[in-house]
């Protein structure tokens, strides 16, 4: 295959990345199965990274392939498999075509500092057992978070503005849903993302990549060292500076023939456009590759020779300074993320009496609180399948270091007895996979009674919506006043759904709600067993 065939070869791979991306977040039909779904992503680099550090197994390895990948041919995971990365590449190509700019971009010098160090907070805070920055700057991560807060409720509000139209004219492909709700202030921190993402790619192409994005800075770090490279020959070019102008990266210098290949996110751009065919894509076959940017080295022509030391050289202290202060950062910081996992206050309301909950419920398969806040990015993934939607991205309910990462919200669904969606879907070993039978007995949560709360107790009114919709008969009706019966929880038999808490009628506080457990514990098998009504077949009537 010829180079300048390379960028259509590319475009395509890219496409298909970032549409089927797009629609296993948006998806609300479970058009996609757990296991495609889960195999399809399994070459995201960062989750697949957290991954290997929760479950081992070959289903864990994918970021080994991408790190080959980057060795042959440099990062093709930026430009053809990352999905935020494509997302970007489309509101670039939109902006140019919208403004009409020919050559909408020119060199420009690394964020070096910025870059390395944002890399090596991550890498910090994660040998200190918080995954706060990488679920922060992920790719992958915010991609999902842009498509789940944003892009689905636009999908569903389409879907639910054709429905209508097309039932009425005897298609009933499309049917109405229900838009889940989720609270303004958990979205604010994904839209300022957008903005930023979005904002940088019209100005400047792919600066985030190059910038702030750990897994860019770090698959752009080993490139340099990849077998196959894009250089300028020097004998061909004409100077006419036209990859210069065409690299999103900003990475090329047609002037001095250089091109930072950390940088470059093999768009092939420039392979295309070259009339003199000066651009290479080949091995680097004994061609000496600088690992420092030119543009930090001052020209030979301006070395003094026999310039004699300073004898008291002036140090710039401010990278120095810059260090120190994220790395004092990250020592508060942390020890208050992993102060609200293990110690999260009890609500104080003024009202008849609060919930008195301890910890926050984390789904069925996450194994413990210290397990999920430590593996999960708060990619959204398991919130879009959630069919019942008791699953909703947390703001503090995990403590800051949890910020983002989904919750059992039992206030907006329930967990349903059969569905074990999550942790099939989950990249990252956060959620761990369930058979149904072990979601049948896997206690995330225990369930409180609170009898000055229910209305068998204040109104004197018969209920038991609690005891109708528990499936394991943790909670059950028995004797009160006269005819009326009231809960009664069994706690060894409880799993912890919520369906008790969600269907409780008393507002603004529940009598009957779920307290998690900080540990994931086994349930005992209800003790109560069906039984089975004799029929007698002599007189029935036919």
């Amino acid at each position: 295959m010829q180079t300048r065939y390379l960028k259509s070869f590319r475009v395509i791979i890219s496409l298909f990345f970032l549409v089927v991306s797009t629609l296993i977040f948006i998806d609300f039909r479970n058009s996609f199965s757990e296991g495609f779904i889960s195999s399809f992503l399994f070459l995201q680099f960062a989750p697949s990274v957290v991954k290997v550090l929760q479950v081992a197994g070959l289903s864990a390895l994918g970021f080994l392939v991408i790190l080959l990948l980057t060795m042959l041919f440099g990062r093709v995971y930026c430009s053809t498999i990352c999905p935020l990365g494509i997302f970007q590449d489309v509101v670039s190509w939109l902006s140019v075509k919208l403004r009409r700019k020919k050559w909408p971009y020119r060199y420009a010098k690394p964020h070096t500092v910025l870059r390395y160090s944002l890399l090596g907070l991550t890498v910090v805070f994660m040998l200190f057992g918080s995954i706060l920055i990488l679920s922060l700057l992920d790719p992958y991560s915010n991609f999902g978070r842009f498509v789940t807060y944003f892009g689905k409720p636009v999908a569903l509000g389409l879907n639910n503005w054709v429905a209508p139209m097309l039932v009425s004219g005897g298609v009933y492909t499309l049917y109405p849903v229900t838009l889940p709700a989720i609270r303004w202030e958990v979205m604010l921190f994904p839209l300022l993302m957008l903005v930023l993402v979005v904002w940088l790619s019209l100005k400047y192409g792919r600066l985030y990549c190059n910038t702030v994005c750990p897994v860019g800075t770090l698959l752009g770090y080993l490139s340099r060292f990849s077998l196959l490279q894009i250089y300028i020959d020097e004998q061909a070019c004409s100077k006419c500076g036209r990859c210069d102008r065409v690299c999103k990266s900003s990475c090329m210098s047609f002037r001095d023939g250089s091109v930072d290949f950390s940088r470059c996110v093999a768009c092939y751009n420039c392979l295309k456009i070259c009339p003199d065919n000066a651009v290479k894509y080949s091995a680097r076959h004994g061609r000496k590759i600088s690992l420092i940017d030119k543009d930090y080295l001052p020209s030979p022509e301006k070395i003094d020779v026999t310039a004699k030391p300073a004898e008291n050289p002036v140090v710039d202290d401010s990278k120095r300074s810059f260090i120190l202060t994220s790395l004092l950062v990250f020592f508060g910081i942390n020890r208050f993320a992993r102060a609200g996992t293990d110690d999260i206050p009890e609500p104080e309301q003024d009202t008849t009496i609060p919930e008195k909950k301890n910890y926050p419920v984390s789904p069925p398969g996450s194994v413990s609180l210290k397990h999920f806040n430590s593996a999960c990015t708060a990619c959204t993934l398991c919130v879009g399948v959630c069919p019942t939607h008791v699953l909703q991205p947390s703001l503090l309910e995990y403590g800051v270091g949890g910020f983002l990462q989904p919750h059992m919200d039992f206030h907006a669904g329930f967990c349903n007895f059969d569905c074990t969606s999550c942790g099939e879907v989950c990249p990252t070993g956060a959620i761990l996979p369930l058979s149904v039978d072990d979601k049948h007995v896997a206690q995330i949560g225990v369930v409180k009674f609170e009898r000055e709360n229910c209305v068998v107790y204040t109104d004197n009114t018969s209920c038991g919506a609690c005891s109708e919709h528990c499936p394991t008969r943790a909670c059950d009706m028995v004797p009160y006043i006269g005819e009326l019966t009231i809960p009664e929880v069994d706690e060894s038999t409880c799993i912890g759904c919520g369906a008790c808490e969600y269907i409780c009628p008393t507002r603004p506080y529940r009598a009957i709600y779920v307290d998690g457990n900080p540990i994931h514990k086994t349930a005992e098998r209800p003790k109560t067993e069906r039984v089975e009504q004799e029929v007698d077949y002599e007189d029935f009537p036919f």
